[in-house]
């Protein structure tokens, strides 16, 4: 004996296929937006992607698992290197354009805004943590690293002031 076929939703069948139909025409072409690093925003994201590089780096060059404190600086500084590099592919390919649902002014301010608290927190515990009595083979590293991690902290603060006019501009139209 034969099960009778269940019906399909047709909310679920036109709203994948709608979703299909305007994902396929609006990725069919290649936005490059070459003007963005020419911004000040712009800018900033490449010298945190930078800066966020150096500090990560200098610290995984040591043996930074001996002091408890730069396991925090190691996870905020990649974590965030990581994110900063996404959302740079993110604004030169102009995917935000592309995906409209997503409040992107809300979600730059928030990421920033973030990075900007959780980048000081390092710094600060990055900064208290170096001493040369403590290992002195890898204390320039160290030294060097909290030094980076300041600027870094100085670039979030200036895209979370970017963010903030951006998102205020936003809300007030």
């Amino acid at each position: 004996m034969e099960e009778p076929q269940r019906a399909r939703s047709h909310t679920v069948t036109t709203t994948a296929s709608s979703f299909a139909e305007n994902f396929s025409t609006s990725s069919s072409s290649f936005a490059y937006d070459r003007e963005f690093l020419r911004t000040l925003p712009g800018l900033l994201i490449v010298a945190e992607i930078v800066l966020g590089l150096l500090v990560w780096t200098l610290i995984a060059g040591t043996e930074y698992f001996r002091v408890p404190a730069f396991g925090w600086v190691m996870f905020v500084a990649v974590f965030y290197w990581v994110l900063t590099v996404f959302f740079l592919i993110i604004y030169i390919t102009m995917t935000y354009t592309r995906i409209p649902q997503v409040p992107w002014t809300t979600v730059g301010l928030c990421f920033n805004c973030s990075a900007f608290v959780l980048y000081l927190s390092a710094a600060i515990v990055d900064a208290s943590s170096v001493s040369p009595e403590r290992d002195s083979h890898n204390f320039n590293s160290w030294a060097a690293s909290s030094f980076f991690a300041f600027l870094v902290t100085i670039c979030y603060a200036g895209n979370t002031y970017f963010s903030f006019i951006a998102w205020r501009s936003r809300t007030l139209q």
